[in-house]
């Protein structure tokens, strides 16, 4: 490995094993739907190499587990951050060393490139056809725990009157007022990433979720504005009834079936629960979302 600053270098286990990065590594694991995820084929010099994994390697001290990965896989294989959605990151602790997955969907199509010597070929490979390649064997225990989840990211679907309503902050004064309110809110929570605990951390696999969310708004609420172009928001306009527009919003989810995203709901309403969560969808009340929002 060559030495670029303060945070490169091997921190040792108690057991001798070694593991790059003082400050803990960070890769990201790119998901195109149509091409399947992009992997690196390593350098027969560098540490497992002639393996296959993802672009990664040692965090800085003054940078985030995602600017990281952002930053290695743009070094690596040119990856462009603008391409990308981030959809959650999970992370493996030792205690003395931290290793973390950050996963995005490829938005926007883009070649990588290789642009540096620690890679030997970079390629699209179809999720089932993954196991076949000598895999980096820390890649290759991430992979079997992540590998269901990279096609089933998290979509929150919101009672916009249900959470409105269930803090007395004058809101009935002025409903679309509050309504937006909430949205930019909701816009900002899923652009910096929450903590999958509070929505369902899929088995304990998953540290952050940056979800995509469904906004259900009904009666005087929607005339809320429309979000911006690009936005992981979208305003879900109930014709009538807000609960059957919530319902079909989860249900049109749901369609996919085993590709479909994990659907979370965020209601008080116990009849409105039932309904969705008989259609697969997790139930958390309007507390937990509130407490998160900004």
């Amino acid at each position: 490995m060559t030495i670029h600053g303060p945070a490169d270098g091997w921190v040792v286990a108690p057991d001798g094993r070694k593991f790059w990065g003082r400050a803990g590594a960070a890769g990201l694991l790119v998901v195109d739907p149509e091409r399947g995820v992009l992997l690196q084929h390593r350098a027969v010099w560098s540490h497992f190499g002639d393996t296959w994994g993802i672009p990664g390697g040692a965090r800085a001290f003054d940078e985030t587990a995602v600017e990281g990965a952002l930053r290695e896989s743009a070094e690596e294989a040119s990856v462009p951050p603008a391409a990308l959605r981030l959809l959650f990151s999970s992370v493996v602790d030792l205690d003395i060393w931290s290793y973390t997955t950050v996963v995005a969907r490829a938005d926007t199509p883009f070649e990588p490139v290789i642009a540096d010597r620690e890679s030997e070929a970079l390629r699209w490979v179809p999720l089932d056809t993954v196991d076949d390649l000598p895999l980096h064997p820390g890649f290759a225990s991430s992979w079997a725990r992540l590998r269901d989840l990279v096609t089933t990211p998290l979509h929150l679907v919101v009672d916009s009157a249900n959470v409105v309503g269930s803090k007395p902050d004058g809101w009935w004064r002025d409903r679309v007022g509050a309504t937006d309110r909430l949205a930019v809110a909701l816009e900002a929570l899923a652009v910096s990433g929450l903590p999958a605990a509070a929505v369902g951390d899929r088995d304990g696999l998953v540290s952050t979720w940056w979800p995509d969310v469904s906004l259900v708004v009904e009666g005087q609420a929607k005339a809320a504005q429309d979000p911006a172009p690009g936005s992981p928001l979208r305003l879900v306009r109930a014709p009538a009834d807000g609960d059957q527009a919530l319902v079909d919003e989860v249900e049109r989810l749901r369609a996919g079936g085993g590709a479909a995203p994990h659907v979370v709901a965020v209601t008080a309403d116990r009849e409105l629960a039932a309904r969705v969560e008989a259609l697969g969808a997790t139930v958390v009340g309007p507390s937990i979302l509130r407490d998160l929002l900004p």
